[in-house]
């Protein structure tokens, strides 16, 4: 199996407008939301954002700004399954 590096920022700016998964490199949160922009440094602006901490629904952020330095990963809401990371 071969994988292809792909350029992060083309990829990311490509994925404004849908849903996407992000986990935070500090204990377990992750943040659900809208991705509405992101800038040359790689942070992320999430509108429609729910917070999930250790699996359980904590609440309803609305607009949120997350700086690239705190993002462990970040995937396509549609991708991952919810059930995996144990939030259903």
């Amino acid at each position: 199996m071969s994988l292809q590096p792909v350029n992060p920022r083309p990829f990311l700016q490509a994925r404004v407008g849908t849903e996407v998964l992000i986990r935070l490199k500090w204990g377990q949160t992750e943040y659900k939301g809208t991705l509405e922009s992101i800038d040359s440094y790689m942070n992320v602006l999430l509108r429609d954002t729910e917070e999930h901490i250790d699996g359980k629904h904590t609440g309803s952020l609305g607009l949120v700004l997350i700086r690239c330095n705190n993002i462990l990963w970040m995937g396509s809401a549609s991708d991952v399954e919810m059930t995996d990371l144990g939030l259903k």
